[in-house]
Protein backbone atom coordinates (compact mmCIF):
# COMPACT_ATOMS: atom_id res chain seq x y z
CA UNK A 1 0.00 0.00 0.00
CA UNK A 2 0.78 3.57 -0.74
CA UNK A 3 2.51 6.27 1.57
CA UNK A 4 -0.46 9.05 0.77
CA UNK A 5 -0.74 12.85 2.41
CA UNK A 6 -4.00 14.47 3.89
CA UNK A 7 -3.99 17.84 4.85
CA UNK A 8 -6.59 19.35 6.62
CA UNK A 9 -8.52 17.68 9.87
CA UNK A 10 -12.07 19.40 10.27
CA UNK A 11 -14.95 17.42 10.18
CA UNK A 12 -14.53 15.95 6.74
CA UNK A 13 -11.10 15.53 6.46
CA UNK A 14 -10.71 13.72 9.59
CA UNK A 15 -13.29 10.97 8.37
CA UNK A 16 -11.70 10.64 4.71
CA UNK A 17 -8.38 10.36 6.09
CA UNK A 18 -9.54 8.09 8.93
CA UNK A 19 -11.10 5.83 6.00
CA UNK A 20 -8.01 6.06 3.74
CA UNK A 21 -6.42 4.51 7.00
CA UNK A 22 -8.34 1.72 7.44
CA UNK A 23 -8.43 1.11 4.21
CA UNK A 24 -4.57 -0.22 4.62
CA UNK A 25 -2.38 2.87 3.64
CA UNK A 26 -0.03 5.02 4.93
CA UNK A 27 -0.56 8.61 5.95
CA UNK A 28 1.32 11.47 6.53
CA UNK A 29 -1.41 13.86 7.42
CA UNK A 30 -1.13 17.43 8.86
CA UNK A 31 -3.15 20.61 10.29
CA UNK A 32 -2.82 23.80 11.23
CA UNK A 33 -3.84 23.26 14.74
CA UNK A 34 -1.81 19.67 15.22
CA UNK A 35 -3.53 18.86 17.90
CA UNK A 36 -7.43 17.78 14.82
CA UNK A 37 -4.27 15.09 13.81
CA UNK A 38 -4.20 13.18 17.22
CA UNK A 39 -7.31 10.51 16.96
CA UNK A 40 -5.31 9.62 13.40
CA UNK A 41 -2.42 8.98 14.61
CA UNK A 42 -3.70 7.44 17.85
CA UNK A 43 -4.74 5.07 15.10
CA UNK A 44 -1.05 4.65 13.28
CA UNK A 45 -1.27 7.70 11.24
CA UNK A 46 2.27 9.94 10.91
CA UNK A 47 2.33 13.54 11.83
CA UNK A 48 3.83 15.49 9.36
CA UNK A 49 5.91 18.29 10.96
CA UNK A 50 4.99 21.05 8.07
CA UNK A 51 2.50 20.77 5.22
CA UNK A 52 5.63 20.82 2.90
CA UNK A 53 6.07 17.41 4.40
CA UNK A 54 2.56 15.96 3.27
CA UNK A 55 2.60 17.67 -0.11
CA UNK A 56 6.01 15.65 -0.95
CA UNK A 57 4.35 12.09 -0.78
CA UNK A 58 3.36 10.91 -4.31
CA UNK A 59 -0.01 11.56 -4.14
CA UNK A 60 -1.40 13.55 -1.59
CA UNK A 61 -5.12 15.04 -0.73
CA UNK A 62 -6.43 17.89 1.02
CA UNK A 63 -9.99 19.10 2.35
CA UNK A 64 -10.03 22.21 3.29
CA UNK A 65 -12.94 24.69 4.57
CA UNK A 66 -13.07 27.49 1.82
CA UNK A 67 -10.08 29.52 -0.63
CA UNK A 68 -8.48 31.32 1.89
CA UNK A 69 -7.63 28.19 3.23
CA UNK A 70 -6.59 25.78 0.71
CA UNK A 71 -4.67 28.96 -1.00
CA UNK A 72 -2.85 29.84 2.37
CA UNK A 73 -1.34 26.25 2.38
CA UNK A 74 -1.27 25.09 -1.43
CA UNK A 75 1.20 27.85 -2.31
CA UNK A 76 4.73 27.29 -4.27
CA UNK A 77 6.60 27.42 -1.18
CA UNK A 78 4.99 23.98 0.58
CA UNK A 79 4.60 22.65 -2.76
CA UNK A 80 8.65 22.47 -3.63
CA UNK A 81 10.44 19.56 -3.51
CA UNK A 82 7.28 17.55 -4.44
CA UNK A 83 7.76 17.60 -8.54
CA UNK A 84 6.43 14.81 -10.01
CA UNK A 85 4.07 14.36 -7.37
CA UNK A 86 -0.22 14.30 -7.55
CA UNK A 87 -1.83 16.71 -5.50
CA UNK A 88 -6.08 16.02 -5.06
CA UNK A 89 -8.04 19.25 -4.25
CA UNK A 90 -11.45 18.12 -2.32
CA UNK A 91 -12.69 21.06 -1.09
CA UNK A 92 -15.48 22.57 -2.16
CA UNK A 93 -13.67 26.07 -3.52
CA UNK A 94 -14.63 28.67 -5.99
CA UNK A 95 -14.09 28.14 -9.36
CA UNK A 96 -11.48 31.20 -9.77
CA UNK A 97 -9.46 29.72 -6.86
CA UNK A 98 -9.93 26.42 -8.58
CA UNK A 99 -8.51 27.68 -11.74
CA UNK A 100 -4.90 29.85 -9.19
CA UNK A 101 -5.10 26.45 -7.59
CA UNK A 102 -4.80 24.96 -11.07
CA UNK A 103 -1.91 26.91 -11.77
CA UNK A 104 0.12 27.65 -8.87
CA UNK A 105 0.21 24.12 -8.28
CA UNK A 106 1.37 23.08 -12.27
CA UNK A 107 3.80 25.28 -11.80
CA UNK A 108 5.64 23.69 -9.05
CA UNK A 109 5.73 20.28 -11.51
CA UNK A 110 3.06 18.88 -9.63
CA UNK A 111 -0.15 17.32 -10.89
CA UNK A 112 -3.50 18.60 -10.09
CA UNK A 113 -7.10 16.72 -9.90
CA UNK A 114 -9.93 18.44 -8.58
CA UNK A 115 -12.06 16.09 -6.29
CA UNK A 116 -15.04 17.89 -4.60
CA UNK A 117 -17.30 15.08 -2.78
CA UNK A 118 -20.97 14.81 -1.76
CA UNK A 119 -21.78 13.17 1.37
CA UNK A 120 -21.68 14.08 5.31
CA UNK A 121 -18.68 12.62 7.62
CA UNK A 122 -20.60 9.44 8.28
CA UNK A 123 -20.65 8.66 4.61
CA UNK A 124 -17.13 9.83 4.07
CA UNK A 125 -16.24 7.12 6.95
CA UNK A 126 -18.19 4.48 5.27
CA UNK A 127 -16.29 5.37 1.80
CA UNK A 128 -19.67 6.21 0.20
CA UNK A 129 -19.29 9.23 -1.13
CA UNK A 130 -19.89 10.69 -5.12
CA UNK A 131 -16.82 12.29 -5.91
CA UNK A 132 -16.73 14.26 -8.40
CA UNK A 133 -13.47 14.49 -10.49
CA UNK A 134 -11.95 16.76 -12.76
CA UNK A 135 -8.59 17.10 -14.24
CA UNK A 136 -6.24 15.01 -17.40
CA UNK A 137 -7.26 11.46 -16.99
CA UNK A 138 -3.73 10.36 -15.90
CA UNK A 139 -4.12 12.13 -12.94
CA UNK A 140 -7.55 10.33 -12.12
CA UNK A 141 -6.41 7.00 -12.68
CA UNK A 142 -3.34 7.20 -10.38
CA UNK A 143 -5.63 8.45 -8.02
CA UNK A 144 -8.26 6.10 -8.86
CA UNK A 145 -7.48 3.52 -6.44
CA UNK A 146 -7.75 5.63 -3.35
CA UNK A 147 -10.68 7.67 -4.76
CA UNK A 148 -12.24 3.72 -4.67
CA UNK A 149 -11.60 3.53 -1.03
CA UNK A 150 -13.28 7.28 -0.21
CA UNK A 151 -16.49 6.40 -2.54
CA UNK A 152 -19.33 4.96 -4.30
CA UNK A 153 -18.64 6.24 -7.84
CA UNK A 154 -16.43 8.76 -9.24
CA UNK A 155 -17.85 11.04 -12.00
CA UNK A 156 -16.18 12.44 -14.19
CA UNK A 157 -15.95 16.43 -16.00
CA UNK A 158 -13.42 16.68 -18.50
CA UNK A 159 -10.13 17.99 -17.98
CA UNK A 160 -10.17 21.36 -16.57
CA UNK A 161 -10.37 20.95 -12.85
CA UNK A 162 -12.26 23.67 -12.17
CA UNK A 163 -15.17 22.63 -13.96
CA UNK A 164 -15.61 19.71 -10.67
CA UNK A 165 -16.04 22.67 -8.41
CA UNK A 166 -18.71 24.62 -10.34
CA UNK A 167 -20.90 21.25 -10.72
CA UNK A 168 -20.31 20.70 -6.61
CA UNK A 169 -21.07 24.88 -5.93
CA UNK A 170 -24.53 23.87 -8.21
CA UNK A 171 -24.95 20.60 -6.50
CA UNK A 172 -25.31 22.57 -3.02
CA UNK A 173 -27.02 25.80 -4.49
CA UNK A 174 -29.63 23.04 -5.00
CA UNK A 175 -29.64 21.30 -1.43
CA UNK A 176 -30.00 24.86 -0.23
CA UNK A 177 -32.98 25.49 -2.30
CA UNK A 178 -34.43 21.49 -1.03
CA UNK A 179 -33.74 22.90 2.69
CA UNK A 180 -36.05 25.99 2.38
CA UNK A 181 -38.88 23.94 0.18
CA UNK A 182 -38.58 21.52 2.84
CA UNK A 183 -38.58 24.20 5.75
CA UNK A 184 -41.95 26.09 4.14
CA UNK A 185 -43.32 22.95 3.38
CA UNK A 186 -43.58 21.59 7.05
CA UNK A 187 -44.30 24.83 8.44
CA UNK A 188 -47.43 24.88 6.40
CA UNK A 189 -48.31 21.24 7.63
CA UNK A 190 -47.27 22.34 11.21
CA UNK A 191 -50.03 25.08 10.99
CA UNK A 192 -52.68 22.83 10.43
CA UNK A 193 -51.36 20.74 13.52
CA UNK A 194 -49.75 17.69 11.14
CA UNK A 195 -46.52 16.30 11.98
CA UNK A 196 -43.85 17.19 10.37
CA UNK A 197 -42.36 13.34 10.75
CA UNK A 198 -45.28 12.35 8.29
CA UNK A 199 -45.01 14.49 6.28
CA UNK A 200 -41.16 14.07 5.76
CA UNK A 201 -41.96 10.43 5.22
CA UNK A 202 -44.72 11.14 2.48
CA UNK A 203 -42.34 13.15 0.57
CA UNK A 204 -39.23 11.57 1.00
CA UNK A 205 -41.12 7.93 0.18
CA UNK A 206 -42.83 9.12 -2.95
CA UNK A 207 -42.32 11.96 -5.06
CA UNK A 208 -38.44 13.03 -4.04
CA UNK A 209 -36.38 9.80 -3.00
CA UNK A 210 -33.02 10.45 -1.81
CA UNK A 211 -30.54 11.52 1.15
CA UNK A 212 -31.50 15.48 1.16
CA UNK A 213 -35.48 14.65 1.76
CA UNK A 214 -34.81 11.72 4.02
CA UNK A 215 -31.77 12.68 6.19
CA UNK A 216 -32.17 17.03 6.10
CA UNK A 217 -36.23 16.84 6.23
CA UNK A 218 -36.41 13.82 8.96
CA UNK A 219 -33.58 16.15 11.08
CA UNK A 220 -36.05 19.19 10.63
CA UNK A 221 -39.03 17.37 11.26
CA UNK A 222 -37.57 16.56 15.08
CA UNK A 223 -35.15 19.47 14.97
CA UNK A 224 -32.36 17.21 15.57
CA UNK A 225 -29.66 19.68 14.69
CA UNK A 226 -26.53 18.44 16.61
CA UNK A 227 -23.90 17.29 16.20
CA UNK A 228 -23.56 19.58 13.08
CA UNK A 229 -22.36 17.40 10.43
CA UNK A 230 -22.33 20.41 7.98
CA UNK A 231 -22.23 24.29 9.86
CA UNK A 232 -24.20 27.21 9.19
CA UNK A 233 -21.48 29.43 8.00
CA UNK A 234 -20.10 26.63 5.39
CA UNK A 235 -24.07 26.81 3.84
CA UNK A 236 -23.83 30.62 3.71
CA UNK A 237 -19.98 30.02 2.44
CA UNK A 238 -21.83 27.90 -0.12
CA UNK A 239 -24.95 30.31 -1.35
CA UNK A 240 -21.93 32.51 -1.67
CA UNK A 241 -19.93 30.47 -4.05
CA UNK A 242 -23.10 30.32 -5.93
CA UNK A 243 -23.64 34.05 -6.24
CA UNK A 244 -19.91 34.39 -7.30
CA UNK A 245 -20.26 31.92 -10.02
CA UNK A 246 -23.41 32.87 -11.37
CA UNK A 247 -21.95 36.86 -11.42
CA UNK A 248 -19.31 35.72 -13.66
CA UNK A 249 -21.33 33.74 -15.98
CA UNK A 250 -24.11 36.91 -16.47
CA UNK A 251 -26.55 34.41 -14.26
CA UNK A 252 -29.44 35.66 -12.27
CA UNK A 253 -30.59 33.68 -9.66
CA UNK A 254 -34.06 34.94 -8.51
CA UNK A 255 -33.90 32.74 -5.10
CA UNK A 256 -30.41 33.69 -3.78
CA UNK A 257 -31.40 36.72 -2.23
CA UNK A 258 -34.50 34.70 0.09
CA UNK A 259 -31.65 32.07 1.19
CA UNK A 260 -29.06 34.80 2.11
CA UNK A 261 -31.90 36.34 4.18
CA UNK A 262 -32.59 33.29 5.31
CA UNK A 263 -29.17 32.31 6.50
CA UNK A 264 -27.73 35.47 7.55
CA UNK A 265 -30.63 35.62 9.73
CA UNK A 266 -29.88 32.05 11.09
CA UNK A 267 -26.16 32.99 11.75
CA UNK A 268 -26.99 36.02 13.70
CA UNK A 269 -29.37 34.03 16.02
CA UNK A 270 -26.97 32.82 18.40
CA UNK A 271 -29.21 29.66 19.12
CA UNK A 272 -28.70 28.54 15.54
CA UNK A 273 -25.17 29.88 14.35
CA UNK A 274 -23.95 26.77 15.89
CA UNK A 275 -26.28 24.08 14.55
CA UNK A 276 -26.16 21.88 11.32
CA UNK A 277 -27.33 23.92 8.40
CA UNK A 278 -30.63 22.29 8.23
CA UNK A 279 -31.32 24.24 11.24
CA UNK A 280 -32.16 27.25 8.97
CA UNK A 281 -35.52 25.62 9.11
CA UNK A 282 -36.32 27.42 12.21
CA UNK A 283 -35.92 30.98 10.53
CA UNK A 284 -39.24 29.98 8.51
CA UNK A 285 -40.91 28.20 11.46
CA UNK A 286 -40.18 31.26 13.56
CA UNK A 287 -41.83 33.63 11.35
CA UNK A 288 -45.25 31.55 11.31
Amino acid sequence: MATLGFLGMGNMGSAMAGRLLESGHELRVWNRNPAACDDLVAKGAVRASSAREALAESVSFSMFANDEAAEGVLTAENLAGASGRLHVNMASISTAAAERLTSVVESAGVGYLAAPVLGRPAVAAAGNLNILAAGPDAHVATAAPYLDALGARTWRFGEQPSRANGVKISVNFTILHALQAMAEGITLVESQGLEAGDFIELLSGTLFPGVVYSGYGSMMAERRYTPPGFSMPLGLKDLGLAEDLAAEGGVTLPSAPVLRDRFETALADPSLAELDWSAVAEVTRGKA
